[in-house]
């Protein structure tokens, strides 16, 4: 199972109706940057695609739903990281999240790509 799989079913079964049945491939590498943070990634960014863009593993949602699946899966994302008591990574995250709402408010959505480019190394290590 993919990080991105894993993500979709630790999710609220009430959202399984929305789930797509091949969400594709995942963005970050489970063998580079190790599976606990590969999940954490994919959780949040999906949480980013369901507000702002095309969510790759979910569908057919009303804008209220997308809100409320997007913030869960931010949840979901940093709850992994502070259940290992990761506080350093959650602050990270939490300016991601912050960073990249404020850059799609202000319509500069080209931020985003450096946004999480600059997080995924700082919570790598460099490994991508």
């Amino acid at each position: 199972m993919s990080a991105l799989e894993e993500v979709a079913a630790a999710l609220d079964p009430t959202l399984a109706s929305h789930l797509v049945p091949d969400p594709g491939p995942q963005r970050f590498d489970a063998a580079t940057l190790g599976s606990d943070l590969a999940f954490v990634l994919e959780a949040v960014w999906e949480g980013y695609l369901v507000h702002y863009r095309v969510p790759r593993a979910f569908t057919g949602m009303d804008p209220d739903l997308r809100l409320l699946a997007g913030d869960a899966l931010y949840a979901l994302g940093l709850d992994r990281l502070a259940q290992r008591g990761e506080v350093a990574a959650v602050a990270e995250l939490g300016e991601l999240i912050s960073g990249t709402a404020r850059a799609e408010a202000e319509g500069a959505r080209e931020q985003v790509g450096e946004l999480w480019e600059r997080s995924v190394a700082r919570l790598s290590g460099g490994a991508r």
